[in-house]
């Protein structure tokens, strides 16, 4: 059988030593891969590459299309990116997924009540907070960029729904917070309803991500598939690694449309590091979701049922079992694992299935439509102590005849023309200023008047006001008074 290279990165911490353990049950099953070792992490960083991986690295990943890598630490501080992080939004993968399933021998609440567990969350990889884009406004205000894009939600909801019906699920859950952020969120939901449409054999329904953490606590048997945003996928899937034993049974694979990573999610373990005692079986279980994502599933099975073989006879590492006191280290956990092997049922060509990644010759632009866009206003960010109704009549002042200064915002929440009195103030406010004509502006004017009013206030960051095809797409603030709300 031909062999498939696939390159890894060993990782920080224990990554080595749970990086062998895994590798050896491989070569132990046979599986027909080769490996090109590259050199990403900690290590990479203090070398030097604040990307925190060579170059060498970067070309060995887009030539084969799959990473294979332990946990790695990110330096703190000095404004460095998380390698993690990076490496998922490089190669777009756009889609996180994390299976949690009830292992046998691994006692949870649940586990112990008889209560099943079976829940895959798909997660969005690549945008929401995670672009990191951060400024400081002033001394006492910072601001982060949520960005949300209609093709980004399309990718992993399709992802979603395609998972779902591979795992055999009925149903799909969409977790949001759609009632607080109505564009961003908002977008997100109503694509998961449009994409729904294609796949009429999963039921699709929707909870708010508050909800849905506390339902899942309660009653995780009742869901199945959930698909959410960046950060709220981040959260509630380590909450879904809590119901079935912690990050040390917790898969996961980034898929993108051309590169693949796969990873254990658990930290590095410093303390741990080099003592031969790390738990290497999410690593296993993400190699395991390697396997099948390549056509290997065979392999993945094998290997899989092994592993939990192994767990149900009491054999465990320190970190989990009953019986603490004859637990196994790293590398006689996984000769455990590879006693149970059995390969009887392994007899086709697998590896011929799996397809590399073309060179590509320029990057995607993913958008494209015939939308009717106007800009209608602009939202300046000034930092000031003055109060609101000062800075509306500096700014109204030197305005032109055809724009107004609607409202003032502190915080989200509007101080002027109306508001209380018992509204604490920051020193940065938004001041929208929108026309106040039906007649068409052009976007330049809206920037001449920033300009102008940069003499007067302290701008530190602008945003424009658009219209799509007439509809209104910019947040109203809280506690504004308006006759329409879209």
């Amino acid at each position: 059988m031909n062999k498939v290279k696939i390159s890894v990165a060993n990782g920080d911490g224990i990554g080595p030593e749970i990086m062998d353990a895994v590798l050896k049950i491989f070569n132990a099953a046979k599986v027909p891969l080769e490996y090109d070792f590259v050199k990403m992490g900690k290590s990479v960083y203090d070398e030097g590459y604040t990307t925190g991986m060579t170059d060498e690295a970067k070309e060995s990943i887009e030539h084969t299309g799959i990473l294979f890598k332990g946990p790695m630490e990110t330096p703190k501080g000095g404004g460095v990116k998380s390698i993690n992080v990076t490496a998922r939004k490089t190669w777009n993968t756009h889609s996180n997924i994390r299976k949690f399933q009830t292992i046998k021998g691994v006692d949870t609440v649940f586990s112990k009540a008889g209560i099943p567990i079976d829940i895959t969350i798909v997660r969005e990889n690549i945008e929401d907070t995670y672009g990191g884009i951060e400024h400081m406004m002033t001394r006492d205000v910072a601001v982060s960029r949520r960005i949300i894009s209609r093709p980004g939600s399309e990718q992993v909801i399709r992802t979603a729904f395609i998972t779902a019906i591979k795992e055999g699920y009925t149903r799909i859950t969409c977790g949001h917070k759609a009632n607080i952020m109505k564009l961003t969120d908002g977008m997100f939901l109503n694509t998961f309803y449009e994409i729904a449409k294609e796949f009429p054999q999963i039921k699709a329904d929707d909870v708010i991500v508050d909800a849905l953490c506390m339902k899942l606590v309660y009653a995780p048997q009742e869901f199945q598939c959930v698909v959410l945003t960046n950060l709220q996928g981040d959260i509630v899937s380590d909450l879904c690694a809590g119901l079935v034993g912690g990050l040390g049974f917790a898969p996961s694979a980034n898929i993108g449309d051309h590169i693949k990573i796969f990873e254990a999610v658990h930290g590095t373990a410093p303390d741990i590091a080099g003592k031969n005692l790390a738990n290497p079986t999410s690593l296993l279980l993400s190699g395991t979701i390697m396997l099948n994502q390549m056509g290997l599933e065979q392999y993945g099975a094998a290997i899989r049922n092994a592993l939990l073989t192994a767990i149900d006879k009491g054999y465990h590492t320190g970190d989990f079992g009953a019986d603490r006191a004859n637990s196994l280290n790293t590398t006689a956990f996984a000769e455990k694992v590879i006693a149970e092997l059995d390969l009887s049922g392994i007899n086709d060509n697998d590896a011929e299935k799996y397809i590399k990644p073309v060179k590509l010759a320029n990057n995607r632009m993913m958008s494209s439509s015939n939308d009717i866009i106007e800009t209608v206003g602009i939202d300046l960010f000034v930092g000031s102590e003055m109060q609101p109704a000062e800075i509306a009549a500096i700014a109204q002042a030197n305005l032109d005849a055809d724009m107004e200064v609607t409202t003032i915002t502190n915080r989200g929440t509007q101080v002027w023309p109306e508001g209380s009195k018992f509204t604490d103030l920051v020193d940065t406010y938004v001041v929208r200023v929108e026309k106040n004509t039906t007649k068409e502006i052009k976007k330049k004017k809206f920037m001449e008047q920033a300009v102008r009013l940069y003499d007067f206030l302290n701008i530190s960051s602008i945003e424009m006001l658009i219209t799509i095809n007439g509809e209104r797409k910019y947040s109203l603030a809280q506690g504004q008074k308006v006759n329409a709300v879209i």
